[in-house]
């Protein structure tokens, strides 16, 4: 209770640059609501999109967030969708939620839909949805585009406001 304080004050011990480094080599990407993306986008893990994309994505699993917008074809193994989404869509499990607006087809192995969502597009479902997810080598394309040649490809730009 009344007992002196030592003459050197502990410190916490300094993060190292291994855990620092860990934890930036993070398990999925956030694309916040400030952002817009011209361009297709491909990412090996998770991807959770509240900003604006307008092109194709590729990724594990898709998070969109109410407020974002999706102008392109989305293929992933699992999308959990509450946005806009302008082009087609193919994912192994699906689940779209009340605040989610889909404008184009959808492919899909399992569907969940909220009661209010809308959806203006065909469904597809079964095995030939999980194999063009996993044989996909090209994102899809939106409703009315024309496939894109190898040299085509857009680069990635972002647009400021």
């Amino acid at each position: 209770m009344f007992s002196k304080k030592p003459a050197n004050p502990t410190r916490p011990a300094p993060v190292s640059n291994t855990m620092a480094s860990s934890s930036s080599s993070s398990t999925f990407s956030v694309i916040g609501s400030d952002v817009k993306i011209k361009g297709d986008v491909e990412a090996s893990a998770d991807l959770h999109v509240d900003g604006t994309i307008e092109g194709d994505i590729k990724c594990s699993s898709l998070v969109q967030g109410e407020t974002s917008a999706i102008a392109g074809g989305v293929i992933a193994e699992t999308a959990r969708l509450a946005g806009k989404v302008n082009g087609s869509i193919r994912a192994r499990e699906l689940v779209i939620l009340r605040s989610a607006q889909i404008h184009g087809d959808v492919q899909y192995e399992a569907l969940t839909i909220e009661q209010g969502a809308q959806v203006d597009g065909r469904f597809a479902h079964g095995t030939k949805a999980n194999e063009a997810v996993k044989t996909a080598a090209k994102p899809a394309q939106p409703a009315g585009d024309e496939p894109k040649s190898e040299g085509d490809e857009p680069k990635l730009g972002l647009v400021s406001n």
